[in-house]
């Protein structure tokens, strides 16, 4: 008896031994270390991310929005964007070229050589008694010229293409009553119309010596064959002929110098079978825009009477 209570009290006096462990124990300190690593390696792979991207602003920002979030492990402040190159420039859109206006100053209207002289009774020729214009030509042959008047060469070579195309597309033979009139020519013109009609109504018909559009070699008279007009009156404009010509003349650098509806501008009485060359080029423009006087078209005073 003695010696069993003996080793029950050793026994009791023994430390007690640790107990080992289970599995389940084992396996949450295991998950438990795993998680901690890695937390640390999401951590220290953003901070490189971020820290490798700092020269791109929008990859910073993207840092900055995954390191702010709250499953991170800290916050990671990080610095400012470096600017390490120039802004790129904005594309400027190209200006649009404004199309080209018709170039009014591109002849002069003072010389009396150039095709868009104007000559009207507050516009004189200069040295009109001792002018005549340079290369006078004689009319094509086939064109009716009673009076053998001569034209300047470009007036006489549209001439005759606007004859062809009255024959062509009317089939009307033009007739050149009158052209090219010296400045002693047309004062015995004038003086005639002065005796039959007095200063006043010469005036409204006919010019005075040096305001003529004739001296010019660049005027004509148009009428035509069995038309049965003269050059007096709205007759001719009455015409097959002569609506075809108010109609197409601008086609062939022609102008009608004297409109019905222009006497307060030109000074003149309707005129339809007066017909001055100015070009294609301005007759065209005149014709698109609607402007039927030199005057007008060139901003010039209307010449409704002399000015002494």
């Amino acid at each position: 008896m003695t010696e069993l209570r003996t080793r029950r009290d050793l026994r009791r006096r023994e430390p007690s031994r640790p107990r080992e462990p289970s599995r389940r124990s084992k396996a949450r300190v295991l998950t438990a270390g795993l998680a901690a690593i890695v937390l640390v390696i999401a951590g220290e792979t953003a901070l490189w991310g971020a820290t490798a991207q700092r020269n791109d602003s929008e990859a910073s920002i993207a840092a900055d929005s995954r390191l702010s979030d709250t499953s991170a492990p800290a916050q990671i402040t990080i610095p400012a964007p470096i600017q390490t190159s120039a802004p790129l420039a904005v594309p400027v859109e190209p200006e649009q070229a404004t199309p080209a206006g018709f170039n009014k100053s591109a002849r002069s209207i003072d010389d009396p050589t150039s095709i868009w002289f104007v000559v009207d009774k507050t516009r004189p020729i200069p040295d009109a008694a001792n002018y005549v214009p340079p290369d006078l030509v004689a009319l094509r042959s086939d064109i009716p010229n009673p009076y053998g008047y001569p034209l300047r060469q470009e007036a006489a070579d549209a001439l005759a293409s606007m004859a062809d195309a009255a024959t062509a597309e009317i089939g009307q033979q033009l007739v050149a009553q009158s052209g090219y009139r010296a400045y002693d020519i047309q004062e015995i013109v004038y003086n005639r119309y002065v005796a039959q009609l007095g200063v006043a109504g010469a005036d409204r018909t006919s010019a005075r010596p040096g305001y003529s559009e004739h001296q010019t070699g660049m005027a004509i008279d148009i009428l035509a064959t069995g038309s049965g007009c003269s050059l007096d009156g709205p007759c001719f404009g009455e015409t097959t002929a002569g609506q075809w010509l108010a109609a197409n003349a601008y086609r062939f650098g022609y102008l009608l110098s004297y409109p019905a509806d222009k006497t307060a501008v030109t000074g003149y009485e309707y005129e339809p079978w007066h017909f001055r060359y100015i070009g294609v080029d301005l007759s065209t423009e005149m014709h698109n825009e609607g402007v039927t006087t030199l005057e007008e078209f060139f901003g010039l005073p209307a010449a409704p009477g002399y000015l002494g």
